[in-house]
């Protein structure tokens, strides 16, 4: 059997969610900060400013729903958790290293386009 055809442009592709989980900002900065090791759930929430307790647990729920990331307990008192990119999730470093490369790059661009949209749509 062969493998199916995902196709994002069809309103019912399934593949549309994965690009939502992939596109959220908070998805970025998750992977991002796990692309160097393992990390608990405390070193994620210091490293990412301004996730909330409940955004980080709902990201990496979905995560480690599709297999992006894992979620390893230990047994030990109190219990240690800790959080990894598997390697489907690893290979999603490079594309989102590049995302978050081109909108450092371009912020500058963006921010005098906006100041200029935004000159235009008072006046008018």
């Amino acid at each position: 059997m062969s493998e199916p055809i995902w196709d994002p442009y069809d309103k019912d592709c399934p593949s549309r969610k994965l690009l939502d989980r992939i596109g959220d900002r908070w998805t970025v900065l998750v992977v991002g900060t796990l692309e160097s090791g393992p990390k608990r759930f405390s070193e994620l929430h210091h490293g990412i400013d301004g996730i909330s307790q409940k955004m980080l647990t709902q990201t990496l729920r979905g995560l480690e729903r599709d297999g992006l990331a894992k979620r390893t307990v230990y047994a030990e008192v109190p219990p240690r958790v800790v959080y990894e990119l598997s390697p489907t999730g690893r290979s999603l470093i490079e594309p989102l290293t590049a995302l978050t490369a081109w909108a450092t790059t371009h912020m500058t661009d963006v921010k005098t386009a906006q100041s200029a949209y935004d000159q235009v749509g008072r006046s008018a």
